[in-house]
């Protein structure tokens, strides 16, 4: 399922959901990328300033990929927003 994040907040969320999802703690998901459990809380409680390839090494690790795309400049649902 493709979905749209433009805030660090809603990256957070989609990456906690996948983590609980297979059902693994926080924990378990910082050892598998070098991290402290800290680092991973902060990134699902879209905190600024994670660096890019932590950030990248989770989305592996959670078997995700990013995609950019060009925004959809005649939407008007706001969903499509935000």
């Amino acid at each position: 399922m493709r979905q749209i994040v433009r805030l660090p907040r809603q990256l957070g969320a989609i990456l906690q959901s996948e983590r609980l999802r297979r059902n693994m703690t926080q924990q378990e998901l910082a050892s598998l990328v070098g991290k402290q459990q800290k680092t991973i809380s902060a990134i699902e409680n879209g905190s600024p300033g994670t660096k890019l390839d932590t950030l990248l090494s989770v989305i592996a690790q959670l078997d995700l990929e990013l995609e950019i795309v060009p925004r959809a400049r005649n939407s008007t649902s706001i969903e499509n927003v935000f």
